[in-house]
């Protein structure tokens, strides 16, 4: 039941791309949502966004088996929606998020999805560009630190 229901969730998204402004040869630039503002690599968005994460220490470098478990939710939970480069799908790319937003504001968007969604503003200027809220996946706190360790793998960080 549980593949049944995932393919399902698979085709609706993948049917929902063009939603979010993809033009149908996604080669067309001009079509492209324009990239949220970015801060340079080193300064990420002093940003925590709206939940429980006020301040999140990290590891150095990255800790690969909570990476790998992060690699299966995002294949499970994400997969439809996102990239792992910088294109949007339905949402917007994961390369280069690290890069752009704190550890907190990451944490917080998927663990408070709809609260920021309703109330941050870099969230709603997002949503106003995507046009698709991003469903609450009911991430556990171990698995959204799982995810983040993941997006930083995926951004190149040690």
């Amino acid at each position: 039941m549980k593949k049944t229901y995932l393919i399902l969730v698979s085709i609706l998204a993948s049917m929902a791309i063009y939603s979010c402004g993809n033009s149908q040869s996604g080669n067309d630039d001009s079509k492209k949502a324009p990239a949220p503002a970015a801060a340079s690599p080193a300064a990420p968005v002093a940003d925590q966004g709206v939940g429980s994460y006020k301040n999140v220490e990290l590891t150095h470098p990255v800790n690969a088996e909570m990476a790998d478990k992060g690699k299966g939710i995002y294949d499970v939970k994400c997969l439809a929606c996102h990239k792992l480069t910088s294109e949007k799908l339905v949402g917007p790319g994961w390369k280069g998020v690290t890069d752009r937003r704190t550890p907190e504001y990451i944490l917080n968007f998927v663990t408070n999805t709809d609260e920021m969604l309703d109330k941050d503003p870099n969230a709603k200027e997002l949503l106003s560009v995507c046009m698709v809220r991003m469903p609450n996946q009911h991430l556990s706190d171990m698995e959204a630190r799982a995810v983040l360790e993941f997006m930083r793998k995926n951004d190149g960080k040690n």
